[in-house]
């Protein structure tokens, strides 16, 4: 699995699970053309998984861009998660 995904209230909320390598980003996209198409959100809302993403993590994202355009979907990137510890500080 590549992607994770969850639909909250017109949104759909995309997570790239690891940095993608070039054999990866067709299926990334692939996986995202099918959500955009199963679900029309009326927005998207993509995390990476790095704060420096890799070459074909970027091409997914500029083809997710494109394909959200396509369909009038704004889309917002948004970078990792921070690590939280076990006291509950990141």
């Amino acid at each position: 699995m590549l992607i994770r995904h969850l639909v909250e209230d017109g949104v759909l909320h995309l997570a790239l699970l690891r940095d993608l390598d070039v054999p990866s980003r067709a299926a990334a996209a692939l996986q995202i053309e099918t959500l955009l198409l199963a679900h029309r959100p009326r927005l998207v809302r993509m995390q990476l998984p790095t704060a420096d993403p890799s070459p074909a993590s970027l091409s997914a994202l500029a083809r997710a861009r494109r394909m959200c355009e396509g369909l009038g979907i704004p889309l917002t990137v948004v970078g990792p998660a921070p690590v939280v510890g076990p006291s509950g500080a990141a």
